[in-house]
């Protein structure tokens, strides 16, 4: 195998697939890098056997081949190579992979290509065609709520269900809950109720654009996403999701209309004061104010005013205010409707197919 490479594509490619590379894996074999010729291209692939990323890169093939190397070292080598400048890689028959610039050369041990574990295949599955701009928004107003409490495995990753032409995603850590629905253009034949990890979530999100489509394909405990010149293929998550619609209380005229950035600059304010031990913010709810405040003892206390519209009863409830502003800065719009109705009762923001919902605090 032969190929030239500016750095700069090299690098991104690296990008793409690097954060999936773990120093501690299992097999030897999994702390390498997959390199593969693909006539004109480069295709370069790593996996930890739950989540697998693909990339192809432009490339100057001089001479077919694959191999794999140690990822690490590789791209903290390229890394450190000139910028702009072209890259000539080399594998020899006793594995030895040499990278070379005009001024500079190492040389690194690699494995045979034959080791790497394969990906799975995906033929005569259904492909069911996703907006990028969609999802990304769609996961950026959800993801948050996903638990990384290993103990909740089953929570430990995102609710994907599709419905005919109508796509949910639903995420909670059992203290709140993030739900949105929005309609396919294209849809699914069947229905799909599948839980992908939060690892592969967040591979997702680094991929995403604003534009373009991705194809998303199921084939049993697997799912493939494709975005054309990368490809993320992820085990899902065995079990049964809980029943979140049973848990969403019915639309409550008791709203507070508010400025959704003052709002949150508010209760980010607050939590400045915020400890381990004393995370909730106190929210005081007249006809025509909020009061945000925090007092936390040996610490300090805050107090601020936010102006409001609101017509139910007066009342004195306790939130995280890290659970608050985690939706208030990724919700579009100037204004939010914040249900509360009761000091023991979840607080919930709907918007547009999206339902937020977040439990309270005890105060003091």
């Amino acid at each position: 195998m032969k190929f030239k490479v500016n750095k700069e594509i090299l690098s991104n490619g690296l990008d793409i697939i690097q954060n999936i590379i773990s120093a501690k894996a299992t097999l030897p074999i999994l702390s390498n890098l997959l390199i593969e010729t693909h006539k004109d291209k480069l295709k370069l692939t790593a996996t930890d056997l739950n989540i697998g990323i693909s990339c192809v890169i432009p490339v100057d093939i001089q001479e077919q081949g694959a191999i794999t190397i140690p990822a690490k070292r590789f791209i903290n080598i390229v890394k450190e190579l000139p910028d702009n400048k072209e890259v000539d890689v080399a594998s020899k028959k006793n594995n030895t992979v040499t990278i070379e610039t005009k001024l500079c050369q190492f040389k690194i041990m690699g494995l045979p290509s034959e080791e790497f574990p394969k990906l799975p295949d995906f033929k005569d599955k259904e492909v069911i065609r996703l907006e990028q701009g969609l999802l990304k928004q769609m996961l950026g107003l959800t993801s948050f709520a996903v638990s990384f409490d290993e103990t909740k495995y089953i929570l430990n990753g995102m609710l994907f269900k599709i419905n005919k032409n109508t796509l949910t995603l639903v995420a909670t850590d059992a203290k709140r809950l993030a739900v949105i629905e929005k309609k396919l253009e294209g849809g699914s034949i069947k229905d799909i109720h599948v839980i992908i990890p939060l690892k592969t979530i967040q591979e997702l999100t680094r991929n995403l654009r604003n534009e373009g489509d991705l194809s998303l394909i199921i084939g049993g405990n697997q799912a493939l996403f494709d975005f054309g010149d990368v490809v993320i293929i992820s085990r899902l998550i065995e079990g049964e999701f809980p029943d979140y619609q049973r848990v969403i209380p019915p639309v409550s005229e008791q709203k507070i209309k508010i400025k959704r950035e003052e709002f949150l600059l508010a209760v980010k304010r607050a939590a400045l004061l915020s400890t381990p031990d004393y995370q909730a913010v106190k929210l005081e709810v007249f006809k025509n104010k909020l009061v945000v405040s925090k007092s936390t003892p040996d610490v300090g206390e805050s107090r601020e005013e936010v102006g409001i519209s609101y017509a139910g009863r007066e009342l004195v409830i306790g939130f995280n205010p890290n659970y608050l502003a985690d939706a208030l800065k990724t919700l579009p719009g100037e204004e939010v409707e914040f249900e509360v109705t009761g000091t023991e009762k979840p607080g919930v923001i709907r918007q547009n197919g999206y339902v937020y919902m977040v439990l309270p605090m005890r105060l003091g």
